[in-house]
């Protein structure tokens, strides 16, 4: 059984509760321990006033008044839920960082690991969705490291937070009505809406309203369950979500390619679509040098350049991006999604980013940092907080311009 923090424990600042993922526990990775009291209430009367108003309006749209009323006693402002709206700048990872992150010789082992485990219900949704079992476990795998990570955010508090700010207030309120019913319905209990910041649950951190719409009962129990411990559901909604959105049955989501000396890199790009013929007569190639086989028409996507890796974008490229937009995440779960049945690392080669550094070099200048004591949160060549403020104290400790990035001449600095 999973331990929920209660929202009086969020609002008195209790001790932590470590949240509980897959109750498997394979291969020992546990989510991280997190304090309660990071997701504290606080004394409102604007918002009380907003709550009122908001409980009057939700049992009117025909959710019955003693789920409005549970619920309600679960809401409340949320001024670290604000803060994280208010910065939500990401680091501007390269391809060559995020696949790093993405897949990683830890998610991948996991990754195989619930592929053997859950093979037989992967198996069942792809012959009724057309998903194949390695993608929607990459997507798994990505969202809440295979449900060992849904998140400790009380997502009710959250969304009517972010509600009551205003300036979302349309989507956050549907996402919020959205959630009533599903408790309203029994798909989910009270202790179940915890998850992120934003308001996205369960083992593949779905808002609301896509449970709601595209939200599948494939383990027969009479729940759309997100939450459980037994993933079914959630991993079903998922490919049910993809299928919805174009999803083509037996085709890939891409594949890495390479690009001719001298190739005219305004040709790529997601909205230059072409067919595989147009393709290969521009001289583009898999990585064996043979024409690109045809999946119909494709956009080429070069994330660091031409003279960095290329990616032949298909149709169910553009299917995973209605899950998330960005680029690198898509093909983060493409090229994972590849490795877990056996697929190779990336062919091509990483172009040095704009400050001189491959990552091999950036790893350096964390293992020289880290030597010199210089704390940087580990040796991944991602350079992300820790490795920045690592960076600005040894620059500050030197006399050189502060500025926390990692750059040809501090690693030449460092070596002396």
């Amino acid at each position: 059984m999973t331990l929920r923090p209660t929202r009086r424990m969020i609002a008195l600042g209790l001790p932590a509760l470590a949240l509980a993922g897959c109750s498997t526990g394979i291969g020992g990775i546990a989510p991280p321990a997190r304090s309660a009291n990071e997701w504290r209430t606080v004394p409102n009367d604007d918002f009380d006033a907003w709550l009122a108003g908001f409980r009057t309006r939700a049992v009117a749209s025909g959710i019955s008044e003693p789920t409005v009323t549970r619920a309600s006693r679960e809401m409340g402002y949320v001024p670290l839920v604000i803060e994280r709206d208010r910065n939500q700048a990401e680091f501007n990872r390269t391809m060559e960082d995020y696949l790093a992150i993405a897949a990683s010789d830890e998610r991948i082992s996991l990754g195989r690991q619930r592929l053997r485990q859950h093979g037989g219900t992967l198996d069942g949704i792809e012959a009724e969705y057309g998903v194949p079992g390695n993608v929607v476990a990459a997507i798994w795998g990505m969202e809440t490291f295979y449900g060992t990570r849904m998140g400790d955010a009380p997502t009710l508090a959250a969304m009517a937070t972010l509600t009551f700010d205003g300036r979302r207030e349309r989507f956050f309120n549907a996402q919020l009505l959205s959630a009533l019913r599903t408790l309203d319905r029994g798909d989910a209990q009270l202790g179940d809406m915890y998850g992120s910041w934003a308001g996205a649950m369960g083992h593949t951190q779905v808002m609301p309203e896509v449970l709601e719409e595209y939200g599948v009962d494939f383990n027969r129990d009479g729940r759309k369950g997100a939450w459980e411990d037994d993933p079914t559901d959630a991993l079903a909604t998922t490919a049910n979500y993809l299928r919805r959105y174009g999803w083509q049955r037996g085709r890939p989501w891409g594949m890495e390619v390479q690009v001719p000396d001298g190739f005219d890199a305004g040709l790529a790009g997601r909205g230059n679509g072409r067919s595989v013929a147009a393709w290969n007569a521009a001289g583009v190639r898999d990585m064996d040098g043979a024409p690109v086989p045809d999946h119909g028409e494709a956009a080429l996507l070069l994330p660091m350049g031409v003279n960095g890796p290329g990616i032949m974008a298909f149709r169910n490229f553009f299917a995973i991006r209605r899950y998330n937009p960005a680029d690198n995440y898509v093909i983060g779960i493409g090229h994972l999604s590849d490795r877990l049945v056996g697929g190779p690392p990336i062919r091509g080669t990483y172009p040095p980013d704009e400050y001189g550094l491959t990552r091999a070099g950036r790893q350096e200048v964390q293992r020289l940092l880290t030597r010199a004591g210089y704390d940087t949160g580990g040796v991944d060549g991602v350079i992300g907080p820790a490795s920045q403020s690592a960076i600005r104290d040894y620059q500050r400790a030197n006399g050189l311009g502060v500025d926390g990035i990692a750059s040809a001449a501090l690693l030449t600095h460092l070596r002396g």
